[in-house]
């Protein structure tokens, strides 16, 4: 690392070319400064969906390979599924519930309460490229939503796998999304939604693939089909 710091200074431009080097950073700053206001959202849009998940999903050829092994089967029918019978939000430490964890990670500076209700803070939607500073119009998205799990196997789970798979905060199953459009997202599967932002499809589609692959969940055909689409156009 020394001997890189050292080249490094050795080639700094001297006199006259060093004082060139600098009138140029700083015309290229004076240039960024006067950069149109309707182009700054679009760079912070960019850098912003990362932020959102846990972690990031395994690549997309680890991906496809978890694909492969998933079972390929039809929906199983919705009959007795109720959303309480997948207990959440329960409480992850001191007061503060999984919902409210899910809140604070991936907000920025956001402000909790005694009992760690959210007050304060800024939220990414990465499904719609959409801020807000209003906790009551976030949600939790269960990535792979509770409903579409039950057609997926979870009908056959006890209620404490049900729990968890709720509350899991150790896969990219939780994120906090705009309320709007996880109400439009519903409990449809890829291939009958996938996020508006078409530049959030890769990481969604590893993200459900991802969860489903832990909790060992079947695809139907559509559905793997539609997946695999993803995976080849947008990864």
């Amino acid at each position: 690392m020394t001997s890189v710091l050292k080249a490094g200074r050795h080639r700094a431009p001297q006199g006259p070319a060093r004082r060139r080097s600098a009138l140029a950073a700083a015309v290229a700053i004076v240039a960024a400064l006067a950069m149109p206001a309707v182009l700054v959202p679009a760079l912070l849009l960019s850098a912003s969906p990362a932020l959102a998940y846990p972690s990031a999903p395994p690549g997309p050829t680890a991906t496809r390979a978890h694909l492969a092994t998933l079972t390929v089967a039809p929906a199983h029918p919705m009959t007795g599924y109720s959303r309480t019978k997948f207990p959440h939000w329960h409480v992850v430490a001191g007061s503060c519930n999984t919902r409210e964890t899910v809140l604070k990670r991936d907000g920025t500076e956001v402000t909790v309460d005694s009992a760690c209700r959210p007050t304060a803070g800024r939220w990414y939607s990465v499904y719609d490229r959409k801020y807000f500073t209003d906790p009551s119009q976030v949600s939790i998205d269960h990535v792979v939503a509770l409903a579409n799990a039950w057609r997926s196997g979870a009908d056959t789970w006890t209620t404490g796998r049900r729990e968890a798979f709720a509350n899991d905060l150790g896969s990219q199953q939780l994120i906090a999304v705009g309320a709007a459009i996880n109400g439009v997202k519903g409990d449809q599967s890829p291939d009958q939604w996938m996020p508006p932002n078409t530049s959030n499809w890769c990481i969604y589609a590893r993200s459900w693939i991802n969860v489903k692959y832990v909790w060992d969940l079947n695809v139907t055909r559509a559905e793997k089909s539609a997946l695999e689409d993803v995976l080849d156009g947008s990864c």
